[in-house]
């Protein structure tokens, strides 16, 4: 055989090995996920969009398991729902993130009033699909969810994030405490910036609250969203990537349709942006007492334009 041929063939192989490695990685990553049976969530709307959209509900959980030595987050039985988000990649466009804040009074399937987390103490994850469907009118195809031990696993399986703070900054319940200036943020303290509730920064000499809502908080959620984003799409995290696939499907659980197909449409189509194209948003919300209850309640017009515009695939209103 001739040389030409000879390495012609050699490159053929390689080629096969490393499209049957890839596609064999991608049934290991799929079998480390933590599968919900459909009969589980037989809520979960089964139409795709004509463009391709698919609506992604995730949920941050706050179970402490895995954290008992960790005094700084509390110490509460069972599990409930920290973070709501709901997101969407329209193909070869962009994406949105719109966030949910976890004390939206909303009407509960067989629980009357209450707040939006509450569905899934109530019913878990189906009945929290249920309650945003019903409510918001946004159709969901898939549910991922994952907690506090999960997130701060998969920012350290990418060695970290990026992020520059202005002031000095900390949250005495959270555990947060950084100087200013850049800083790569390990996944505990990532948690601790995203978690806080009582953000402080030092500036001109005193501490003071910044953005120390719940609102406040789903934008640091956000921010520290699109910057893990950033980190698994640049270069110098390449060689980080196995290691970040396989550490984000063991922190997970999903509905049984997130399947292989699923995740390498939404894998290309997420690799074709950049943290640019992705917009966020919180819907619009303001204070609301009843009943001798604290909740939020949407804002109108401007809630009903965000959910309009999110389902539609197009941006934002800005306000």
């Amino acid at each position: 055989m001739s040389t030409p041929k000879k390495l012609l063939l050699g490159v053929l192989i390689t080629a096969v090995v490393a499209v049957f490695g890839a596609i064999g990685f991608i049934y290991f990553i799929d079998s480390k996920i933590e599968k919900i049976p459909d009969e589980e969530l037989p809520s979960l709307e089964a139409e795709i969009q004509d463009n391709g959209v698919r609506n992604i509900l995730i949920v941050g959980s706050d179970s402490r398991e895995g954290l008992n030595d960790l005094e700084d987050f509390g110490n509460f039985g069972g599990s409930r729902t920290d973070v709501i988000m709901v997101a969407h990649i329209v193909p070869g466009e962009g994406a949105q993130l719109l966030s949910l804040p976890r004390d939206l009074r909303m009407e509960i399937p067989g629980h009357d009033t209450n707040r939006i987390n509450a569905a899934f103490v109530f019913g878990g994850p189906d009945l929290l699909v249920q309650t945003i469907q019903n409510n918001l009118g946004i159709p969901i195809h898939h549910y991922v969810e994952i907690d506090f031990v999960g997130f701060a696993n998969v920012v350290d399986s990418l060695g970290g994030i990026t992020k520059t703070f202005d002031n000095p900054a900390r949250d005495t319940k959270s555990g947060l405490d950084v100087d200013a200036g850049t800083m790569e943020m390990d996944g505990m303290t990532a948690l601790q910036y995203a978690r806080s509730r009582n953000y402080q920064e030092l500036i001109d000499g005193s501490w003071k609250t910044v953005d120390g809502s719940d609102i406040g908080r789903t934008h640091r959620q956000q921010e520290v969203l699109l910057l893990m984003f950033d980190k698994a799409t640049s270069k110098s995290a390449a060689f980080n990537l196995p290691g970040f696939a396989s550490t984000f499907a063991e922190q997970i659980t999903a509905d049984a349709g997130f399947s292989v197909n699923v995740m390498v449409e939404l894998g290309r189509a997420a690799l074709s942006l950049d943290s640019g194209q992705i917009h966020t948003m919180t819907l619009p919300v303001t204070n609301h007492r009843e009943d001798g209850r604290e909740y939020v309640i949407p804002i109108e017009p401007d809630a009903a334009g965000v959910i309009d515009a999110f389902i539609a695939g197009t941006p934002f209103p800005e306000g």
